[in-house]
């Protein structure tokens, strides 16, 4: 069994060397699948090469309906069938061009493993982490501080999570419009925040960070809800008869030296992402994998040992990943109204909204916040407090006071549709060549 020391020598001077000499290798072509581009990247064997590539993709909006991922030695070809938002391929030249040339160049990497919780320099914007116990109107809360502390949001992501909560906010200084400078006003930011954050006294410990930085927002939420161990009592917060859950199984693959995990959800945007981050940071090497999906659902197979060459080798260990992919599916996952609002920009706007959804007693699921060209374009996912639906008299309550205009009812998560099939057993191999051609059995098992 050959040990995989990437992550231990990845940065340095040799390591950069060797991945100077051999860029990746990028093809992609629209003959081969009706419904599909296919990327083919091959490139030398590191940790996270594969979390890099399929971030770059993540972040362009490009759907991954298949992938196929196979290693030889120190050398990697891994296979995306992508298509765009709206299920096409990718016919613009300049776009494919891009691909190819930022994934060759190394345009697309991120830095390995955990130092990607770093910063690099911004003076645009100062980054604030949050994370701590959920509860309605936490937001709400946040916003009003901010506000009142002269901070004007520019952009914020915020996942909620087996009553977990975490979030990261890009603020500006409103005198200046941009990153704060001053420590002491920074001192007073974290100050409130953390007070907001912990709320009564027996919540579980908030934290609170800031930085003058850039960080990948999602890859460093899923960090900050791992560390925080949102996992963990999983199955207290979530009903077992509910069949909408993912299905995680681990079997061993002793004559390989592999663990095998497998994988299967209702398929979203950016699922292989966000599985391929939790294993990643929990220093896992994907050797072999295969991803399949149809009839909204996906199917995710991997063959994968620690960085140290070793397969799971306790029961303790195994649970714990399978907690950790459950959550890494789960935190993404819509869930009830999605809302979204565009409007005028203006300071103090998210605190007004978020204090109008909290009055007619909604809860803030999960929220995307950005800016763009002076507009706001906001995405709210919310559920009554009580956990009920949402009433329709209450949004069009909610659509007055706001602007009929400027919200709208996008998407209706409030009724799940149950996974096909509940025995772990059974959906480990019934379905999942349904539709896989041999050329990618053949390619996915080659090593076996």
């Amino acid at each position: 069994m050959g040990s995989f020391q990437g992550a231990d020598v990845d940065d340095d001077e040799y390591a950069k060397l060797v991945r100077r000499m051999n860029t990746p290798r990028v093809f992609i072509e629209n003959d081969t699948c009706d419904n599909a581009t296919v990327i083919r990247v091959g490139s030398v064997k590191k940790h996270g090469i594969l979390l890099e590539v399929v971030q770059f993709l993540a972040d362009l909006n490009l759907v991954i309906t298949k992938a196929y991922i196979s290693s030889d030695g120190s050398w990697f070809m891994n296979v995306f069938n992508v298509t765009d938002r709206d299920g096409n391929k990718l016919w613009n030249k300049e776009i494919i061009s891009y691909i190819q040339e930022s994934i060759e160049t190394d345009d697309c990497s991120i830095p390995s493993v955990r130092s990607s919780v770093g910063v690099m320099p911004s003076k645009e914007y100062t980054s604030i982490e949050l994370t701590g116990t959920d509860r309605p109107g936490l937001l709400s809360e946040v916003c009003a501080v901010l506000r009142d502390l002269n901070c004007n949001v520019v952009k914020a992501e915020v996942w909620t999570h087996n009553t977990r909560a975490a979030a990261v906010v890009h603020v500006t200084d409103e005198t200046t419009g941009h990153a704060f400078e001053d420590a002491r006003k920074l001192s007073m930011i974290e100050e409130f925040l953390c007070n907001v954050m912990q709320g009564d006294s027996s919540s579980k410990g908030a934290k609170m960070a800031v930085s003058l930085g850039q960080t990948h927002t999602e890859r460093r939420l899923h960090q900050m809800m791992l560390d925080d161990r949102d996992y963990e009592q999983i199955g207290k917060a979530h009903c077992e008869e509910n069949k909408s859950r993912p299905q995680v199984a681990i079997m061993d693959y002793s004559d390989k030296g592999y663990t095998v995990v497998i994988l299967k959800s209702k398929d979203r945007p950016k699922l292989l992402f966000d599985t391929l981050c939790t294993l990643t940071d929990m220093r896992y090497v994907v050797f072999h994998g295969t991803v399949n999906t149809g009839n909204n659902e996906a199917y995710q197979e991997y063959y994968i040992r620690h960085v140290d060459g070793h397969p799971m080798s306790s029961e303790a260990e195994r649970s714990r990943v399978i907690q950790c992919l459950e959550a890494a599916i789960e935190r993404r996952a819509s869930e009830g109204l999605e809302l979204e609002l565009q409007t005028e920009d203006r300071v103090g706007l998210l605190s007004e909204i978020t204090r109008i959804f909290r009055e007619h007693g909604l809860c803030i699921r999960r929220a995307e916040i950005s800016t763009k060209g002076g507009r706001a374009v906001d995405t709210f996912y919310v559920s009554e407090i009580s956990g009920n639906s949402v009433d329709a008299k209450t949004i069009d309550s909610i659509r007055k006071q706001i602007g009929e205009m400027s919200l709208r009812v996008k998407k209706n998560y409030q009724s799940h549709k149950p996974l096909n099939e509940t025995n772990t057993a059974r959906f480990l191999f019934s379905n999942f060549f349904k539709g896989c051609s041999l050329q990618s059995f053949q390619l996915v098992r080659s090593f076996s």
